[in-house]
């Protein structure tokens, strides 16, 4: 067969349409009864219709024509979408056993291969969700000890945002760090200097990769990965990213085993040796596994954190109006006493405002993807096991049904006619079920003695000219668009 003849190349093009056709074009057959979406074309399936800078916003969009829980082709890739917070609760918190899996996610399999917790799998999973909740309750979360960690890196971030004397500067990397800190603590029993070399090398890592795992390029190569495999820019860099994280990790731990003492553990890391002592023969407790979940623990405690914190000031720069409101609520409590968790309670427009934060900010918008753990009956569709699901988060902060004004910043919505708090069932930032975020308890302490003392100290206003811009920019997280804040200190 002569290749290079347009006739021949014509035939065989249309050759492979065909067998595409029938390979990928055939519905799935046996018991299985998938929920019905949009219908997909041979080899990319729904690609076509996404907006691959930001699919969630078209997943949303298509839930309004085929129902809350549907079906999208991703190329290779049948995924359930899920919209609305009640399909999402059904699902992971009615259904909490059975949606708890997660998927093999081509680009996130290639780096973490398993390990750590994030993507780990199975009775791997389990033993390393187990330890690191348990763990994190040892070393502070949600008690005293961690608050008193927390109110001293806000005396850090403080000073460093005077430094800049009311003149505009990037906060990014800034509000990086201090975050970071916290979550170092408990990894490492440590704190960086804002500047130190190994911090930046480190928070460079974790907000490239962020970036990199939500542009088209990562949703075409988790789509195909056996063609992009070797031709794939992001996965090359996301991997050499982790390499260099893993590289740190591992020097650490090797570092800390030499000085281990059992009756005086210091940090998680310590935990986690001490406990790979104990198990004998290893099937957990490896140096892979420590080397992951510290990976996982670093890049997940600080880069949703420090995103929402970067939403709440711009949005206080955009609407002047309610920061006014919470610094006379901070006035009025708390004075120019330091900021602590008790004071939350007496605070209901900071806290609602915190919140809303939160909710319009959408940080992590497709959630984590999901997998059935068996063969579930969901709404009255058969879903086999290991399918790979999708819990869309911005479809339940956005949900119009809880929220009456789901698309403005509307901290009301967090408040009665008394201007009470009012907790709300469809906030679900940190997911839900047995694959909700581990560290949630803690982050609520860090936003809010974060948020409090910054507008306890600065006015925050937008540059001489600057616009400002609400619209996320592209990433796995939504993140702001790269801009400049000025702090102007309050007398």
């Amino acid at each position: 067969m002569n290749l290079s003849d347009p006739t021949t190349l014509v035939l065989s093009a249309i050759l492979c349409f065909f067998v595409a056709l029938f390979f990928y074009g055939r519905k799935r057959s046996g018991k299985y009864n998938l929920p019905p979406g949009p219908r997909p074309l041979p080899i990319i399936g729904n690609l076509h219709i996404l907006d691959l800078k930001k699919p969630y916003q078209t997943l949303h969009q298509l839930s309004k024509k085929y129902g809350p829980v549907y079906t999208i082709k991703l190329g290779e890739e049948e995924v359930v979408v899920l919209c609305g917070y009640e399909a999402v609760k059904d699902a992971l918190v009615n259904h909490a056993d059975e949606f708890s899996g997660r998927p093999i996610v081509p680009l996130f399999q290639e780096v973490t291969k398993g390990y750590g917790v994030i993507f780990a799998h199975g009775d791997n999973w389990k033993v390393m969700r187990r330890f690191t909740l348990s763990t994190l309750r040892d070393f502070g979360m949600g008690k005293e000890g961690i608050e008193n960690k927390i109110i001293e890196e806000s005396d850090f971030l403080v000073q460093k945002f005077k430094s800049y004397k009311g003149e505009p500067f990037d906060n990014l990397m800034i509000i990086n760090a201090a975050v970071a800190n916290i979550i170092v603590s408990i990894l490492l029993s440590h704190r960086f200097a804002y500047e130190d070399p190994t911090l930046v090398k480190l928070l460079k890592i974790v907000h490239e990769n962020t970036e990199l795992a939500g542009t088209p390029a990562a949703v075409l190569y988790n789509a195909f990965p056996s063609v992009m495999r070797w031709c794939s820019r992001v996965k090359h860099t996301v991997r050499r990213n982790v390499d260099e994280m893993h590289v740190f990790v591992r020097k650490t731990f090797t570092n800390q085993r030499k000085e281990l003492d059992a009756n005086d553990q210091r940090n998680l890391i310590d935990s986690f040796l001490v406990k790979q002592q104990e198990e004998k023969p290893e099937l957990y407790f490896s140096n892979e596994n420590l080397t992951a979940l510290v990976t996982d623990l670093f890049g997940a405690g600080m880069e949703t954190t420090s995103t929402t914190l970067r939403w709440g000031l711009l949005l206080m720069m955009k609407y002047p109006k309610v920061q006014r409101k919470v610094q006379s609520e901070i006035e009025k409590v708390i004075g120019l006493a330091e900021p602590q968790v008790i004071h939350r309670k007496q605070m209901p427009y900071t806290d609602a405002v915190i919140h809303e934060i939160q909710r319009f900010g959408n940080i992590v918008p497709t959630n984590l993807p999901h997998a059935t753990t068996q063969d579930v009956n969901f709404r009255g569709y058969l879903l086999p096991k290991g399918t790979h699901v999708m819990p869309l988060l911005t479809s339940v902060l956005y949900d119009k049904n809880h929220f009456v004004k789901a698309d403005e910043f509307y901290p009301e919505h967090f408040l009665d006619s008394s201007g009470n708090f009012v907790r709300k069932e469809a906030f679900m930032p940190f997911s839900a079920g047995k694959r909700s975020c581990a560290g949630e308890s803690l982050a609520k302490m860090e936003l809010f003695i974060f948020f409090t003392r910054l507008l306890q100290n600065f006015t925050f206003q937008a540059p001489a000219g600057a616009t400002l811009d609400l619209t996320p920019a592209v990433g796995f997280t939504c993140a702001p668009m790269q801009h400049k804040i000025c702090a102007l200190p309050r007398a």
